[in-house]
């Protein structure tokens, strides 16, 4: 098994562990983004909304 081998295999198994926990996730983002804005006062507020948009797109919430 190749390095490349061994990191596609172990992003995979992140993306089953995010997907099987989604909702801890989204709420990490969401608190995540929440102390950045907090911590710049509010300068980089629109950047910020959309990194976490981004992340929560590859996290999608549970069904």
């Amino acid at each position: 098994m190749g390095f490349m081998d061994s990191i596609k295999g172990l992003v995979g198994k992140g993306q089953e562990l995010a997907a099987e926990h989604s909702d801890k996730v989204q709420g990490a983002i969401d608190k995540a983004a929440s102390l950045a804005d907090e911590k710049t006062g509010g300068k980089y507020s629109d950047k910020i909304d959309k990194a976490a948009d981004a992340a929560r797109k590859v996290v999608p919430p549970k069904e």
